[in-house]
């Protein structure tokens, strides 16, 4: 073993790896995807405004955008900018546990209809069995954040490894079953699975979080007018008839899409992301999952690999 890879830890060589084999992906990207990867809870907390660093962030940010916009758009590209490079999909609970289910190796690329952004995203996932529990970085950016805090689950290689070699502390390993346990469990919690794709992670889907609004920096910043979640594809539709207006599925809703005026409740259809929580929660059981095709097309991983012809 060479000086070189003796101070280097064996997760970081196969992260450098796989980022040398990644199309399009350059030294920026690399240095990017290496400091969230390591150090996810100092980015997180500076990137939702948490860290007294995070001023000094946002003049540094507005100083390179130039630079980065120049980078990233070539002849012909559409403008990209900073938000453009990191995106959650959101993914009801059946889709979500079929995430963490998958038993072979899969290379997706290309999935415009499913992940509706400027940068092609893709899933490629390797020893999709390896997955790990982290503290959610936006939980722990909170002053009274919810609970639990293990509920990020990393999938795949390379991320899985490196997150439990850099995190030890913070993650756990997990068996698929106990991964279902856990997006369950958030489920009944009524909180929101979210399929995470990121540039510097090498383009690629790399974790299921279980969002919640008062936490998650991707819900309030998309609350605040950035795009950064994708609708699962789905609409709430509530049956009139079975619905009592008691206001439960208001109460759960994360993304403020119902009330419940004038004694039966009403679902915003700019406002809903699909997740079906209120459908989960729903104590009458009136409420549906519809597709609605301007919502774009649903994250389900088991017909993406059939209709590619990977299964």
């Amino acid at each position: 073993m060479g000086i070189k890879n003796f101070f280097i830890k064996p997760s970081t060589r196969e992260f450098f790896a796989e980022a040398k084999a990644t199309p399009d992906f350059g030294l920026f990207d690399l240095i990017h995807g290496y400091v969230y990867a390591r150090w996810p809870y100092l980015y997180i907390s500076i990137g939702t405004g948490q860290h007294p660093l995070s001023r000094l962030y946002q003049r540094l940010q507005a100083f390179l955008q130039p630079l980065f916009a120049r980078r990233m758009n070539g002849v012909g590209k559409p403008d990209i900018d900073f938000a453009d490079t990191y995106h959650g999909k959101v993914v009801p609970l059946g889709s979500a546990r079929q995430l963490v289910s998958i038993e072979e190796e899969i290379n997706l690329p290309d999935l415009e209809q499913v992940i509706p952004y400027k940068r092609a995203r893709a899933i490629v996932l390797k020893n999709p069995d390896h997955i790990v529990a982290l503290d959610c970085p936006c939980r722990a950016a909170r002053e009274n954040p919810c609970l639990p805090m293990d509920v990020c689950l990393i999938v795949g290689e390379p991320f899985a490894g490196f997150i439990r070699e850099h995190q030890p502390d913070k993650s756990r390993w997990l068996t698929r079953e106990e991964a279902l346990d856990i997006l369950e469990a958030e489920d009944r919690r009524g909180h929101v699975h979210h399929a995470f794709f990121k540039d510097a992670m090498l383009g690629r889907f790399y974790a299921i979080c279980n969002c919640c609004a008062c936490c998650c920096g991707a819900m309030q910043a998309q609350r605040n007018g950035t795009p950064m979640l994708a609708s699962s594809g789905y609409l709430a539709v509530i049956d009139a008839e079975a619905c009592i207006a008691c206001g439960t599925c208001a109460t759960f809703c994360q993304f403020e899409a119902i009330t419940t005026p004038d004694g039966f409740s009403v679902v915003d259809e700019e406002k809903c992301m699909g997740c079906g929580v209120c459908a989960g929660q729903c104590p009458q059981e009136a409420i549906q999952m519809m597709r609605d095709e301007r919502k774009g097309e649903p994250l389900e991983i088991f017909r993406l690999m059939e209709k590619a012809g990977a299964r």
